[in-house]
């Protein structure tokens, strides 16, 4: 079966195309922004809760010593 000389030059640049298109993909996908999971408020609650505790804990450690 023969194919005819513009059926292949059509593929031959479709395929000349996607060889100079190699390497060219971008560096992520996601968008780049300051989006948290969780927001300020509940970041500052853990970090209360967590220092707090600490303190509780060390403090039954240390005041018990008389």
């Amino acid at each position: 079966m023969t194919t005819s000389r513009r059926l292949a030059d059509r593929k031959s640049a479709k395929f000349q195309k996607n060889i100079t298109k190699r390497g060219s993909v971008p560096e992520t996908t996601v968008k780049k922004g300051n989006d948290y999971p969780v927001g300020p408020i509940v970041l500052g609650f853990f970090i209360f809760v967590v220092i707090g505790s600490f303190f509780l804990a060390y403090g039954s450690l240390s005041g018990n010593t008389s």
